[in-house]
């Protein structure tokens, strides 16, 4: 049953939220808050990932990268993951509205309504930009983390909710290609699917670019030391540069793949250590 939430996923995702919250306080939020706004995230972002195994059940038995789910594995039954989603999904709004505030628990909710009907069901088969639209889902636990501490979204939360925008794209296309034949196979048009190597590498490259910049608008756009500035901007050119390295040589796909989780995470943690010591 764990398994069908992505727990790992979900680990991402609130690497983005803590961080947003120190940020719109500008201090340390409050434990209490700090913990009822990372449960009731888990629940809607388990929600949502239960709710696409069930969606995604019939390709994911056609992936290597997939097949060892729980629903293709045949260990769960469809219904269970799609009552199971629901549920968490319900749950993760009314915890957030109950222990935050409204805000929060509609923008939790309204990013599993995006991932569920808009990325899953509408895009991922039907458009090599699936991921860049459905990235969207990806970066709203920014704007959930912002909305839990202040009620409302500022122009902050919207700069982080871009980083992880312009992110999502060249850390998933690095995934895509390593796994080019499965979606192949599957029949969901990933970019190197329907496009090829040299040109998902030059998106990628494209979009680390702008992933760069958006990055050092934090700056102006919320009161930072040079702290994050420095950090921001050395992390950015490492992101470059791995990105044209897999445009040189597309096997260290993963490799960058992998980079970009630590970029992430690094960044978000100068996000969050700047208010707090500088």
């Amino acid at each position: 049953m764990v398994a069908l939430t992505k727990p790992r996923i979900i680990e991402l995702l609130l690497v983005t939220t803590v961080p947003a919250m120190v940020l719109a306080a500008g201090e340390w939020p409050g434990t209490w808050l700090v913990i009822a706004t990372v449960i009731g995230g888990t629940l809607s972002a388990g929600g949502a990932n239960a709710i696409n195994n069930f969606v995604d059940r019939d390709i994911d038995e056609l992936m290597g990268r997939t097949g060892h789910r729980p629903l293709p594995a045949k260990r769960i039954r469809p219904v269970v993951a799609l009552w199971l989603g629901s549920t968490l999904g319900l749950a993760g709004f009314f915890w957030l509205w109950a222990t935050t505030n409204l805000l929060a628990g509609l923008i939790a909710t309204a990013a599993l309504g995006f991932y569920v009907f808009v990325y899953t069901l509408a895009l991922k088969r039907s458009t090599p930009q699936n991921i860049v639209i459905g990235g969207a889902a990806g970066a709203a636990p920014a704007l959930v983390g912002w909305a839990a501490v202040n009620g409302s979204v500022g122009l902050g939360a919207w700069v982080l909710f871009a980083i992880i925008f312009f992110w999502t794209p060249p850390h998933f296309w690095a995934l895509a290609l390593r796994y080019r034949d499965d979606y192949e196979r599957a029949g969901v048009p990933m970019l190197p699917v329907v496009a090829g190597e040299r040109y998902t590498t030059n998106q990628m490259v494209l979009y680390s670019v702008v992933l760069v910049g958006v990055t050092l608008l934090l700056f102006p756009a919320v009161p930072m030391s040079r702290f994050y500035l420095v950090v921001a901007g050395a992390l950015g050119a490492a992101f470059v540069w791995g990105a044209w390295q897999v445009r040189r040589r597309p096997a260290t796909a993963m490799r960058f793949f992998r980079f970009s989780i630590t970029y992430l995470a690094l960044l978000f943690l100068a996000v969050a250590i700047d208010p707090l010591v500088f």
